[in-house]
């Protein structure tokens, strides 16, 4: 492989170098049209809010292996990792159910998503993906409940009729890739078929992912940490702790994943066209990593089977847009379902009982979107409604006996659904040829009933009911003074509705840790206040700086609670300490963003990012450290651009995370880090693409060059070491 990559190497420079032209796609854009993130199209210099986007180019060169690992390598988010399988985005200090992902702007956060790490986003595959549009900030009033910390809009690729082919009836890529790190191997087809007025698009992937290696090399003056000296096998139903040969080779973290995408496109006139969207992904079981490292109080390993069953996301969906429909206004129109199922399977070291709780979540949707002008300015308005049902269940199966019999599941076992009726609407105009702004509303109805059928815990309560009136605003203004500044001021508020797993799970979220239900929650809420200043210099510099400052009322905290006046519990087995999730007081968050990017040379790029985010929850006990809010980190790099190569040196880099940092709530995960907190760490990486042919890429890199030992901030596995990989792209 080190030879492979030596030989393309060599080929790139003296062969690519002498061929190079200037790529005219790669000037600095700020008039970038954001389609997808804002309902209908609307330039980036008229946007008062920060978005950052991934292209399809940028995915296909720098090798993700899946979509969180896409966010976490822009160094505009951080991304915490409890399996290799996973990946949840942390957006400002936000994180899982408080941020708000969609797909082809379908919500895909359900009456399940959790406030912890959610590992939801990889069940979009990243070779479908057109684009990744991320929204930092409130953003209910365009999309509703839960996006307090921003948005993460998943755009996937669409179909193409005769028009947007240069009149080719068939055309598709073939992309498959390696990486020594994971021994894994990835393979990706997609054609479209296009007509006149029909276009099908069919999305075929397949990704085999291994154990997962980690760095040999000391970070710094830092000790090793978190290699994997021994682990769990079963033999005729007796668990052994065996040695592990390779220490760096973090035993049961390998997965498979299998997704299919169909569209359908029907232009019936100028005016009118229909779509479908058909997605399916599913995988085998993913082991939850952190959780196989666990050690009970004998240092003896705690679980023998810790998995995600197989990860189901099914969505079907219908679009039709139409201009002109009323009051002159263009229309989009989507009806669409969703069915998705996850599960956790667990078994403890030495024990018969398996234990598999599973979730089986159905959605119904609706969401309408009319633009229309009011003289110069624009209105959008529309209407979103999501009817959500879950079916949860708990079985204890003897893997002697094969007797199986029923157990408390992870939430209620009887009726659990949540309904989400709301309006919204959004006016932008200009104040003066170089200053606009927008302002935005967002009211609607929202209703959660679920029901304890088996009360293992005795609950005092058999039924949670609540009924909420949600409402949300923003304002913004932007000034471009001239064509080389861009000043943007934002307020916003946003808000949260607590969901099933907020109000009714049972969950033992670490070891003597239980989470129990709290009926009492009431939605947070959220403001935000954010200045924006951009500076460039033609199309070779831009200088861009976001600083921002969110208050957070009746803020969702996990803390110790009382059940039937207990403190504690007996759960699975052991003495739990119980917890519930509350609202505690309030928070803050500062924070701020900086991005450089100016070319050196017509070919050559520097870019940087800077993040930066404090966040404190104050209640009558104290004022102590938010969860979920991440040390200092970016990415900065250089970057070749021409039509036959690119090249991508980069250094991605994060700081020390100090114990008095650490949220006391648990969500922090400090029992998977060095006892002295999450120390700094760097990777160096290059990345590169040779265009062969006109329809044939190649994609080749290293990633953590010096093979550095590391974890990421909150996470339970190590990072990948030093990784080579290669692939190759076929346009057809």
């Amino acid at each position: 492989m080190k030879f492979l990559i030596t030989v393309l190497v060599q080929f790139i420079f003296f062969y690519g170098f002498s061929q190079t032209q200037i790529d005219s796609t790669k000037s600095i854009i700020l008039d970038e049209i954001v389609v997808s993130s804002q309902r209908f199209a609307k330039s980036k210099r008229k946007i008062t809010q920060q978005v950052e986007s991934i292209s399809k180019k940028e995915i296909e060169l720098q090798n993700f292996q899946n979509s969180a690992d896409a966010l976490a390598n822009t160094g505009t988010l951080s991304v915490q990792k409890s399996q290799q399988g996973g990946g949840s985005p942390v957006i400002r200090g936000f994180e899982s159910s408080r941020i708000l992902l969609l797909v082809d702007g379908i919500r895909m956060n359900n009456l399940i998503y959790r406030s912890g790490h959610l590992q939801n986003i990889v069940t979009v595959d990243k070779n479908m993906l057109e684009k990744i549009d991320v929204l930092f900030g409130p953003s209910s009033t365009i999309y509703g409940s839960d996006a307090l910390g921003g948005a993460i809009y998943l755009q996937t690729k669409n179909a193409k009729l005769l028009s947007e082919t240069e009149n080719r009836f068939l055309t598709g890529n073939i992309i498959s890739n390696y990486n020594s790190i994971n021994n894994g191997k990835s393979t990706h087809l997609d054609f479209n078929l296009a007509g006149q007025k029909w276009a099908s698009l069919t999305s075929i992937s397949f990704n085999d992912y291994g154990d997962l290696k980690m760095g040999k090399q000391k970070n710094g003056s830092n000790d090793f940490f978190g290699e994997r000296p021994f682990y769990s096998v079963t033999v005729n139903g007796i668990d052994t702790r065996v040695a592990n040969d390779n220490k760096y080779i973090q035993k049961f973290s390998g997965y498979k994943q299998y997704d299919f995408m169909q569209k359908i496109v029907y232009q019936q006139n100028s005016d009118t066209k229909h779509s479908l969207n058909l997605q399916y992904s599913t995988s085998s079981d993913i082991p939850r990593y952190d959780r196989l490292t666990d050690l009970n109080s004998d240092g003896e390993l705690k679980s023998a089977v810790w998995n995600y069953g197989p990860q189901k996301r099914l969505l079907t969906a219908y679009k039709v847009s139409k201009e002109k429909v009323f009051f002159d206004s263009n229309m989009n129109l989507v009806l669409s379902y969703q069915n998705i199922e996850e599960s956790r399977i667990t078994r403890n070291f030495g024990s018969n009982n398996l234990t598999s709780r599973i979730e089986k979540v159905t959605i119904f949707g609706i969401n309408t979107d009319f633009k229309t002008k009011i003289g110069n300015g624009d209105l959008i308005y529309g209407a979103d409604i999501y009817y959500d049902n879950l079916n949860s269940t708990g079985i204890k199966k003897n893997i002697l006996t094969n007797i199986e019999s029923t157990t408390d599941s992870r939430y209620p076992d009887g009726k659990n659904n949540t309904l989400r009726a709301e309006g919204f609407l959004a006016f932008n105009n200009n104040l003066s040829r170089t200053i606009s702004y927008n302002a935005s509303a967002r009211a609607g109805y929202t209703s959660l009933n679920s029901e304890i059928a088996t009360n293992f815990l005795s609950l005092p309560y058999s039924t949670v009911q609540q009924k909420n009136f949600t409402y949300s605003g923003a304002i913004g203004i932007v000034n471009n003074a001239s064509e080389k500044t861009k000043v943007a001021f934002n307020l916003a508020s946003a808000f949260r509705v607590p969901n099933i797993d907020d109000l009714s799970k049972i969950f033992e979220s670490a070891a003597g840790r239980l989470i129990v239900p709290n009926k009492n929650l009431k939605p947070e809420k959220s403001l935000t206040a954010d200045v924006s200043i951009i500076f460039w210099e033609g199309k070779h510099f831009q200088f861009e700086n976001t600083f921002y400052y969110t208050r957070l009322f009746d803020a969702i905290v996990t803390n110790t609670f009382t059940l039937n006046g207990q403190s504690s519990i007996i759960y699975e087995g052991e003495n739990s300490q119980i917890f519930a999730n509350q609202n505690q007081g309030s928070a803050n968050i500062i924070g701020v963003f900086s991005s450089l990017k100016t070319y050196l040379t017509k070919s050559l790029l520097f870019y940087g990012t800077f993040n930066f985010t404090h966040g404190r929850v104050q209640n009558t006990s104290g004022e102590f450290p938010l969860d979920h809010i991440a040390p200092i980190y970016g990415k900065t790099g250089f970057k070749y651009e021409s039509k036959l190569i690119n090249l991508d040196f980069n250094m991605l880099y994060n700081s020390k995370k100090e114990l008095r940092n650490y949220a006391p709530s648990g969500e922090d995960n400090l029992q998977y880090a060095p006892k002295n907190g999450s120390p700094a760490w760097k990777t160096y990486n290059l990345k590169g693409s040779l265009s062969v042919l006109n329809s044939l890429t190649v994609f080749m890199g290293i990633e953590n060059i010096l093979d550095t030992q590391y974890r990421t901030f909150a996470s339970g596995i190590n990072a990948g070491g030093r990784n080579f990989y290669l692939g190759g792209k076929y346009n057809f």
